[in-house]
């Protein structure tokens, strides 16, 4: 399957932005908070710069939330993970605080982001840089040898990491700092496995800069690299979930588990797909053992998201909400890892620092914590509203004076009287008319290309 589409001509993402009602600029009164807050960053006493943290992200990132270092024990493993403690910048009722509510996340467009915090703090003073002293949030997780956590400590610290590193160098040779992380990582993985999770992997599609001045449209899967590093967030994830549960407050990232009718639909298009499924295997475990570059394989990673619905954020205090756990995770889970990129971290980081002190988050954060899955959930789909219309906009372009020509394709998914389609030449994934079959490969016509709707239609051909 052909994983790029290209284009040279000027692309409008500002008017895609400005469409989502994507804020984009600050309003003075939080520039000037965040340049008071900046000039004098607040360092906790426990001094914790000995640790030899790292950083790993895409290339040429600023808004660094995550620092690690892994190490082996006698019984294990030890994994220290600093985030960046954006509430001792920001805090409840600040001007930085309510912008912060109004924006939600960090919106991420081929041009450029759209921060979720003053740039002044998110990449820069609460930016955990290299070489640069920061506050964190220092979570210390260990680990038994077989990747089960048998301890955990959570504190406020002052942290410098010592190099930044990115997906594609480490991709190619792992360096020295993370010279554990493939063998965590994959041990991390197979307990996922034990407990159910549900790991899709499925190719997305990604608008990037292009070396000409246009811009290219990848599909891309998630590499080695960032699978093992996932895990690590996911990790902490679950052990905050742990805290808060424990504690009787928080807000959790919860999803149900798969229903058993999805599940046995599934099974049975795996056959159909060129999907072995064994006798006592879960979707999980035939889900790990998948190529995502095959396309029916990819189709059935594409029908398997219906095993995912339903997620959600969820507030509580007192009696622990009915359904805490995270189906795709296997476990409660929550979100406390990207506080520079995410409103909910923050939120999440503050409650499990006050629990692991043996403390009552404050009056002030427990009030906070109804809003934000309501606030979450209208960041989450401006957000996905952006990615769609990025990736539709660069489509339609391509193919704009092509209407008539016929595609090899792959079917994604059909649904009553539209199916989705991938073609097979160029990174286009479309809807299609008419009701397809899963994996089938197919010839479609191109029905419409249009840049000012940014709209893409196929029909089947013949």
């Amino acid at each position: 399957m052909a994983r790029v589409l290209k284009v040279s001509v000027p692309l409008d993402f500002a008017a895609v932005r400005a469409d989502a009602g994507v804020p984009e600029v600050f309003p003075a009164e939080v520039l000037a908070e965040a340049d008071r807050v900046a000039a004098a960053p607040p360092l906790p006493e426990h001094d914790a710069t000995d640790l030899p943290l790292v950083t790993i992200d895409p290339p040429g990132a600023r808004d660094l939330d995550q620092a690690v270092h892994l190490a082996r024990t006698a019984g294990g493993y030890r994994v220290s993970y600093a985030i960046a403690d954006v509430g001792a910048f920001v805090p409840l009722g600040s001007a930085i605080d309510g912008e912060a509510r109004r924006r939600g996340q960090t919106v991420y467009c081929p041009d450029g982001r759209t921060p979720l915090h003053p740039p002044q703090l998110s990449e820069g003073a609460a930016s955990l840089l290299p070489g640069q002293l920061r506050p964190a949030a220092l979570w210390t997780i260990d680990l038994d040898a077989e990747g089960e956590v048998t301890a955990v400590d959570l504190r406020r610290a002052r942290v410098r990491s010592r190099a930044q590193l990115d997906y594609v160098t480490v991709g190619g040779q792992v360096p020295p700092e993370l010279e554990l992380l493939p063998e965590i990582g994959r041990l991390l993985q197979a307990r996922a496995r034990d407990r159910g999770a549900i790991e899709l992997g499925t190719p997305s599609q990604e608008v990037e800069p292009g070396p000409d001045g246009g811009w290219t449209v990848v599909l891309r899967g998630q590499s080695d690299v960032e699978g093992w590093n996932a895990q690590i967030s996911l990790l902490t994830g679950r052990c905050a979930a742990r805290l808060m549960l424990d504690g009787g407050v928080g807000v959790l990232r919860t999803l149900p588990p798969a229903d058993p009718a999805s599940v046995a639909a599934l099974r049975r298009l795996a056959p159909g797909l060129d999907v072995e499924w064994p006798d006592g295997a879960g979707p999980g475990d035939v889900i790990a053992g998948l190529d995502p570059s095959r396309p029916r394989h990819a189709a059935f990673l594409d029908a398997a998201a219906s095993l995912l619905r339903g997620a959600a954020y969820t507030a509580f205090e007192g009696t622990p909400p009915a359904q805490p756990g995270h189906g795709g995770v296997g476990a409660p889970y929550a979100h406390v890892t990207a506080p520079l990129r995410r409103l909910v971290d923050r939120f999440g980081t503050e409650v499990c620092l006050a629990l692991a002190a043996g403390q009552q988050p404050s009056a002030q954060l427990r009030a906070a914590l109804p809003e934000l899955p309501g606030l979450m959930a209208a960041s989450d789909r401006r957000t996905h509203e952006v990615e769609r219309a990025v990736v539709d906009l660069v489509e339609a372009t391509v193919l704009d004076g092509r209407v008539g020509e016929v595609f090899d394709a792959v079917v994604l998914d059909a649904e009553d009287k539209r199916s989705t389609v991938v073609l097979t030449e160029l990174a286009v994934q479309a809807r299609c008319d008419g009701r397809l079959v899963p994996g089938e490969r197919v010839q479609v016509r191109l029905t419409t290309a249009d840049p000012a709707t940014r709209t893409v239609r196929f029909a089947p051909a013949g």
